[in-house]
């Protein structure tokens, strides 16, 4: 690979502070706030691709998965995230001692198969806010890469996309010069891969007219129009910082787990970042719908405390958003038994089918980062994009259901398949699929009408003509989306007494689940009937803290329009 002169100036001039860390931390340093760093000089291009572009969603196909490697420092973290990785792709190790790497991974048994190393320099291990980002030409078809100015004075790090470029012979464009030029960070960016792009306002702040980069003063229009123009971002959705989270990136408390569906971390009431959160949540609420033109679905998660303390309390950042899809697996931070579970099961509902791995984070997440931070994807050269807003529970009427799909592939899709049963140990019965509206990509199909009170699961298979073949949900036939058959309007009601909550017992964090409404109030009494707490929630689902309380049996009592219901908690 051909460095800029310049470049191997600055990373020399760095290299000796640098040459005795152990590690470097999420945020900058003390010494690197002083820095007077200036980007590397291009070498890919510095103009917006000629033809329309689509930034891939992280649920969407991979061929490899990206990790920095060096010392000993993050190595257990690293070393599971690649034993499963190289299970669905090949996994690019970024260091300078391979031999070293090798075997450390023969210890624990882990074979180099799917894994190739990459000889490269590089200064810390924030794969994500540093890598490469995937997009497409005309939605599928050619695979660009596109590579920010890094909102860090890290020069070997900075030009960790270059090398990878040059390995794999992607084109590379760069947003590193005027007035295209935008320093942006992986961690501060998550997508729906239809042109909806979520941040904080740090995007604002680091090109405005203080940023320390030397770049150019960008408006919120100007950086809205680089990021269309190189990414194919055309709703760019930013939200104030949160007050403890010291990088102000997103991925440390929520995550896109498909085109409508928002992971969001929460904190026990008015703990933390947790008003803040809250008070963002609502701004996406109230001013954006999903892709499909329908309200985003909210599924809640803990923010596990560190020895009891969260951020306001000195406690560490922990975070479970802070996951990576790798096709049919997805890796998830964990930290203690006790949060990890309810976290875990989550995931595990959300996304049927997948593997759900935990992997302990406890080391790096002192450093403000998790698994997310440290790994970044290479997108599939030969997409086959499939895209569907599943069912909603059906009333029950002589119709079939109707199921459209978006699917699409640069040398055109031969078929597609619809796969339903109302049993999935009996195996699925297929439908074909016609072409319904050839400029829009949709496919439709029909399930059979179902007696009410059943359940039906099904899935979508897609061929493309040069013989590529695709799923979705991407782990299907094990991974499926379902709805049920409703006899009446009044089983709707009904359902609306249906209360979940899990663990119960537990050692203090309960996860309340509604089937059906989305604003309740509670309170929470001891076994003599005095008052423990109480609040509300506007949502399906929320978490009672009582990690505090002592053990014993106590009360749950639940409100809401229409309906109440009583239930016995028990903490350990």
């Amino acid at each position: 690979m051909k460095y800029i002169l310049s470049t191997l100036i600055a990373a020399f001039l760095f290299a000796n502070q640098f040459a005795q860390a152990q590690f470097l931390p999420h945020g900058m340093t003390e010494a690197e706030k002083t820095m007077d760093y200036q980007p590397p000089q291009a070498v890919g291009f510095t103009t917006p691709p000629s033809s329309p572009v689509r930034t891939p969603a992280e649920w969407e196909e991979i061929d490899g998965l990206c990790v920095r490697w060096e010392g000993t420092w993050s190595r257990s973290v690293l070393r599971n995230i690649v034993k499963h990785a190289k299970e669905e792709c090949t996994v690019y190790i970024v260091t300078e001692n391979q031999s070293a790497v090798v075997s450390h991974l023969n210890q624990y048994g882990i074979d180099q198969n799917n894994i190739v190393f990459v000889d490269e320099p590089s200064n810390s291990i924030w794969f994500r806010d540093y890598g490469q980002w995937n997009v497409y030409t005309n939605d599928v078809d050619s695979l660009l890469w596109v590579d920010w100015i890094y909102n860090r004075p890290r020069p070997y790090d900075d030009v960790i996309p270059v090398a990878l470029a040059d390995l794999l012979n992607v084109p590379l464009y760069q947003t590193l010069e005027a007035p295209n030029d935008l320093v942006n960070t992986g961690g501060n960016f998550m997508l729906d891969g239809f042109g909806t792009a979520f941040a904080s306002e740090l995007i604002l702040e680091e090109n405005d007219a203080t940023n320390d980069f030397g770049t150019s003063n960008h408006s919120e229009g100007s950086i809205d129009h680089i990021m269309n123009q190189f990414m194919g971002i055309d709703r760019y959705i930013k939200m104030p910082t949160l007050p403890y989270d010291g990088i102000h990136h997103i991925d440390m408390h929520m995550k896109l787990l498909d085109e409508e569906t928002l992971l969001i971390g929460q904190y026990p009431s008015g703990t933390a970042d947790g008003p803040q959160i809250e008070s963002n949540l609502n701004y996406v609420l109230n001013n954006f719908n999903s892709v499909f033109g329908t309200q985003y679905k909210i599924i809640r998660i803990p923010m596990p405390p560190e020895g009891g303390q969260y951020p306001n309390q000195n406690g560490d950042y922990r975070t479970y958003t802070n996951s990576v899809f790798v096709n049919k697996t997805i890796l998830v931070p964990v930290y203690e038994e006790q949060w990890d579970t309810t976290a875990l099961r989550i995931y595990r509902e959300a996304l049927p089918g997948y593997k759900v791995v935990g992997i302990d984070c406890n080391e790096i997440i002192t450093a403000s980062g998790a698994i997310h931070c440290i790994t970044k994807a290479v997108s599939s050269d030969n997409p086959l994009l499939i895209s569907h807003q599943p069912l909603h529970d059906q009333l029950y009427s002589t119709d079939d259901y109707e199921v459209n799909a978006l699917i699409q592939h640069a040398e055109g899709v031969s078929n597609a398949t619809l796969f339903w049963t109302t049993d999935t140990a009996a195996g699925y019965a297929s439908v074909s699929m016609s072409l319904t509206n050839p400029n829009e990509h949709t496919w439709t199909g029909f399930i059979p009408y179902q007696q009410a009170g059943e359940e039906v699961f099904y899935y979508i298979h897609g061929e493309a003509t040069d013989g590529k073949q695709q799923v979705r949900p991407m782990p299907a036939p094990s991974g499926y989306w379902k709805f049920k058959v409703l006899s009446s309007p009044t089983e709707i009601v009904e359902q609306k007494l249906t209360v979940g909550i899990y663990p119960n017992p537990s050692v203090g964090l309960f996860n309340v689940n509604f089937n059906r409404i989305e604003n309740a109030t509670y309170a929470v009494f001891d076994a003599k009937g005095k008052w423990i707490m109480n609040g509300n929630s506007d949502t399906k689902s929320f978490f009672i803290n009582l990690n505090d309380v002592p053990s014993g049996l106590y009360l749950l009592k639940l409100e809401w329009e229409g309906g109440a219901k009583t239930v016995r908690l028990q903490i350990l």
